[in-house]
């Protein structure tokens, strides 16, 4: 037998013989070691379980020092997340808020937004909106958050009514207040009917205008489809300007819950598929050729599928924050935990498999519906809660779970050790 082939055969049999337990924690050990380019301390804002509700979709914005409203010597960081009704299928209620004025040490809230309840409807409905994302937009001062609605009828979501609109509100830092919501008013066209920025991270411009992904289904199509839209923000209205091409798949339930950002000279957008995760790049920010599926740099599968990506864009590496599988997590509803972070090659469009690195660990439950916020430039914070909800039919997780699971809202924080030039430090 060849000297090769004998090696083959010994190195084969050494690893039938390691326990796959030894082998999957051999596998989450090297995501958890310690990166050369930051650290992560998991924190937790708020936490409780009841067993019939959830806190879900929680997001932060950072008002930076100097701004109106702020006075402190550091940011004012502002959460929203919403409570899930376990026994249904996104079943949301009003926003409430959160903030901290001491980076997370203390938060205030959760407190339940009025102006973003549930709101009735003409026809005997009910709506709300969800998936939403505060971001500063420096350009007008203003903490501004995009989502979009969601419809209900006897507490249920009926498909045929269930007509999404981005909607957007703003943030009072003296009143520690929302404002109600506003709808984005868009072009009559089939691609516009129903048409959402839920659950999307943004892109604001050195002008002020903002590149914001959405998705939508065209009445005569079965998939929804994504594109990018330029918007105008004066401080109080949202205002379309145009958009740039679409971008289309015929598999699953299409593309979805697109996010934004610019690296260098180019502009990144990762899209939500039920099979896979997606990614493509394009100069403008608006038209983008054929996406391409997130892999590694060997161009082996990344294994994120049918769940959100989102970035983490410092000057010195892009990032893409994701859930996969093969992180010992198969009890896990489509894998969604643990939250990773792994540095992208812009040039490949794929992840460095060796950055990788867990920021929140899984206790159970999906940690899918996460946000990213740059607090200042040596802090960027990863927020997101534990979904309470798990595989059927018994699909409810009980309170006193196994894993020890208690709807944690977690604040994970990206610690740099060196500071991030893209971040501004104050507004003056």
């Amino acid at each position: 037998m060849p000297l090769k082939t004998v090696s083959i055969f010994f190195f084969s049999f050494i690893l039938l013989c390691v326990p796959q337990s030894k082998l999957s924690a051999q596998k989450n050990a090297v995501l958890k070691r310690e990166s050369p380019d930051f650290r992560i301390q998991l924190t937790t804002a708020t936490k409780g379980y009841d067993g019939k509700t959830c806190w879900v979709h929680a997001r932060a914005g950072a008002i930076p020092v100097g701004a109106p409203g702020n006075d402190l010597d550091n940011p004012i960081v502002v959460m929203t997340m919403q409570k899930l009704l376990l026994s249904g299928s996104d079943i949301f209620y009003a926003l409430n808020s959160m903030r901290t004025d001491d980076l997370g040490k203390t938060w205030q809230g959760p407190v339940e937004q009025n102006n973003l309840s549930r709101h009735n409807l003409p026809d005997g409905g009910e709506v709300v909106v969800s998936d939403f994302w505060p971001q500063w937009h420096a350009a007008s001062k203003t903490l501004l958050g995009i989502g979009h609605t969601v419809r209900y009828y006897n507490n249920r979501i009926v498909k045929e009514k269930n007509i999404r609109v981005s909607s957007y509100a703003t943030y009072d830092p003296d009143k520690n207040l929302w404002s109600a919501w506003k709808s984005l008013e868009l072009p009559d066209g089939p691609e516009f009917i129903s048409s959402g920025a839920g659950s999307v991270q943004r892109y604001d411009l050195p002008n002020g205008d903002i590149l914001l992904p959405v998705y939508y289904k065209r009445p005569e199509r079965k998939y929804s489809d994504v594109m990018v839209l330029r918007c105008r923000f004066d401080g109080e209205t949202l205002k379309y300007i145009e958009h740039g091409n679409e971008l289309s798949i015929d598999n699953g339930r299409g593309f979805a819950e697109p996010s934004i950002t610019k690296y260098g000279d180019w502009f990144y957008l990762t899209l939500r598929n039920d099979n896979a995760a997606y990614v493509t790049r394009s100069k403008d920010g608006l038209h983008f050729p054929e996406p391409q599926k997130w892999t590694f740099e060997d161009g082996k599968d990344l294994g994120s599928y049918n769940t959100q990506a989102h970035w983490v864009t410092h000057s010195d590496g892009l990032y893409l924050v994701y859930t996969r599988r093969g992180a010992n997590n198969d009890h896990i509803i489509r894998h969604r935990a643990p939250l990773i972070m792994g540095q992208v090659n812009p040039d490949k469009m794929a992840i460095i498999r060796d950055s990788e690195r867990i920021l929140v660990p899984e206790r159970g439950a999906r940690l899918g519906n996460f946000g990213v916020v740059d607090v200042n430039e040596n802090e960027t914070w990863v927020i997101v809660t534990e979904w309470m909800q798990r595989f059927g039919p018994d699909y409810i997780m009980p309170v006193d779970n196994k894993y020890g699971s208690d709807n944690s809202v977690y604040v994970s924080k990206i610690l740099w050790k060196r500071a991030n030039k893209l971040v501004k430090l104050t507004d003056h």
